[in-house]
């Protein structure tokens, strides 16, 4: 498995399971539980949640899974942009910490930018993180305005990484996003690299799928992972949609490869509004 450094110096792989819509239908636990399970076999050991997820049923089906197995995991969950106060991060941290059944999140992150001062809601990472509640704090769903907005408070520096929407039909990042993050050593984390499925049928994809023997899915997970600074977080439902998401990581994308699906969707010659779904 390929890996990452976080600015802290710590190394993650590139590759994760992200948990969006899990734990709402008990008829569906079992199978989820064994997606989580099969991606920690693979290595693929980042697993993102938040409170959100199911108003914390995911963070909750998480926790069972993890409750053998806690060692072995990069845990991500994510705070409401409502309760990012001071006091309110802490408490839904502690929430949070508890539907997980752990003494310790890996990686804190701010869902979206709010009303909330981005300096308030520092403090409480601060706290959590002297604390021993979270090891790593991050963002999620802010752009360049908002990132230069956070490193310019005291400790701001110190953001792990922007989880944002990135796939190959949504590019918006890398005008301006992804080159500055990367500029300052901030990892960029992809949810809905697969767009939710919807692009899977896709000609290009389905083009280049087929060169190379694999599924679209696989081509587009590749396609996100080609960059050094950017890891993706699939949301994988059964294990068979786990072992898909690891073989992207056998494929090696070519120069044609990457040609066609650049004449099938261009990268952006101009600022985008930031996309979140």
């Amino acid at each position: 498995m390929r890996e990452i450094l976080l600015p802290s110096g710590e190394a993650v792989p590139v590759l994760g399971i992200g948990t969006w819509g899990m734990g709402e239908y008990p008829g569906n636990a079992a199978r989820e539980a064994a997606a989580i399970q099969m991606a920690l076999d693979l290595g693929m050991s980042v697993v993102d949640t938040a409170e959100m997820y199911g108003d914390g049923a995911a963070e909750e089906l998480v926790g069972k899974v993890l409750a053998a197995r806690r060692s072995e995991a990069f845990l991500i969950t994510k705070v409401l942009p409502h309760h990012a106060t001071l006091r309110g991060t802490i408490a839904a941290c502690e929430g949070s910490l508890r539907r997980l059944g752990t003494d310790t999140i890996d990686l804190y992150l701010l869902h979206w930018r709010g009303v909330v001062p981005l300096a308030e809601t520092l403090e409480a990472f601060e706290r959590l993180q002297r604390a021993g509640k979270i090891r790593h704090w991050g963002v999620s769903n802010l752009d360049v305005a908002d990132m230069e907005d956070l490193v310019r408070l005291p400790g701001g520096q110190k953001v792990a990484t922007d989880q944002v929407l990135y796939n190959l039909t949504r590019r918006g990042i890398e005008f301006d996003l992804l080159p500055g993050c990367v500029g300052q050593g901030i990892p960029v984390m992809a949810y809905s690299p697969l767009e939710q499925g919807r692009m899977l049928d896709d000609p290009a994809l389905v083009r280049v799928a087929a060169r190379h023997g694999v599924r679209p899915a696989q081509i587009a997970l590749a396609w996100v992972l080609r960059h050094p600074l950017v890891l993706a977080i699939p949301k994988a439902s059964s294990p068979q949609h786990v072992r898909e998401c690891h073989h992207a990581l056998d494929v090696q994308l070519t120069l044609r490869d990457l040609a066609d699906l650049d004449r099938a969707h261009p990268p952006p010659t101009h600022k985008r509004v930031l996309e979140v779904i």
